[in-house]
């Protein structure tokens, strides 16, 4: 099967190219490069373009006639959507729109859409089960909803058949070290925390010390991203069954703090990380802890490295694989 992947030279979106095409596959990336990386592209061709560029999008879609398609492209950092809201309206939602002309045009029915435990908000409890009401508290988790909803109006109004996957903490690296996470700038912890440990970062900032939690600091699923990968071909083959559409938690079900993630880079590293504290970040829950159970129930996914250490453990191998890389291009 073609499959368009939006943002397949990204962090997630790289390691679900090789899943599918593990799957016997043929992911066809689509992307702008702004943030993803060329040379995380090896499973299938690459189309450079912009959702926000129609006339592309609609040529490379009538080109390729997928069958289904993989939706990653778009902003996802969560203060910059606060700091510049426009930015983040037009390229998420904009950009989606025109991605779901495309679709129309070239009668592709499918879409598995990378979305957000972002969409909650602050929890009323947990874990958090996707009944749980959706209110998002900055522009990020509004767009991300607001693409949602229009999978919602558009299934039944133009015969769509929709997956929308709602992330919590991606993290961790491919085993075989073939592709892993580099953002620019980057905002995720246990990056940051093997950055710190390794000296190139002069400490890790602890953003909050005082949740209700058992050690004080914020409580996060952790789901590794291989798990992610794999839940997108088993969401896709549901729908190729004709499973119904809607929206469906990704995660591991149980929490680990950033505390204890401190501690797993220091185990996996063999080296201390060194920690600054702060003051918590406005808006963020003390903890967020998925309920997968509908998943696991509609596509027979369910997480399987679910060990914080060993999810740390594939991070820090591909961070020091990148990093010795370079110094040998360097020399």
């Amino acid at each position: 099967m073609h499959v368009l992947v939006t943002g397949g030279a990204g962090y997630i979106g790289s390691h679900v190219c090789k899943a599918l095409a593990r799957h016997g596959h043929l992911p066809i990336t689509f992307d702008d490069l702004s943030y993803g990386h060329r040379a995380a592209v090896r499973w299938g061709p690459i189309e450079e373009g912009s959702l926000l560029d129609a006339d592309r999008l609609h040529a490379v879609i009538a080109a390729y006639r997928p069958e289904a398609v993989l939706h990653f492209a778009g902003l996802i950092s969560v203060g910059e959507s606060v700091a510049d809201p426009a930015r983040y309206y037009r390229t998420n939602i904009a950009g989606s729109l025109n991605l779901l002309d495309a679709m129309r045009t070239a009668g592709t029915r499918r879409i598995v859409f990378s979305s957000t435990a972002a969409v909650y908000g602050i929890p009323d409890q947990v874990p958090i089960t996707e009944d749980s009401a959706e209110r998002p508290i900055n522009p990020y988790g509004f767009t991300k909803l607001a693409i949602e909803r229009a999978l919602r109006d558009f299934g039944p109004a133009y015969g769509l058949d929709w997956a929308a996957l709602r992330y919590f903490n991606a993290a961790g690296a491919d085993p075989d070290g073939e592709v892993g996470e580099a953002h620019e700038p980057e905002t995720h912890a246990i990056p940051l925390a093997i950055a710190a440990a390794e000296g190139r970062l002069p400490a890790f900032q602890v953003m909050g010390t005082d949740y209700p939690t058992p050690d004080g600091t914020a409580v996060r699923d952790y789901i590794h991203v291989q798990d992610l990968a794999e839940a997108h071909v088993a969401a896709l083959a549901y729908l190729q069954a004709g499973g119904g559409s809607g929206a469906f938690n990704l995660g591991t079900g149980s929490g680990t703090s950033v505390r204890q993630i401190v501690e797993a880079v220091e185990r996996a590293a063999g080296r201390p990380v060194p920690v600054r504290h702060g003051a918590r970040r406005a808006g963020d829950p003390a903890i967020l802890v998925a309920d997968p159970s509908r998943a696991e129930r509609a596509f027979g996914w369910r997480a399987a490295i679910r060990d914080p250490d060993q999810i740390v453990a594939s991070a820090v191998a591909w961070h020091r694989q990148q990093w010795a890389r370079e110094a040998a291009a360097k020399a």
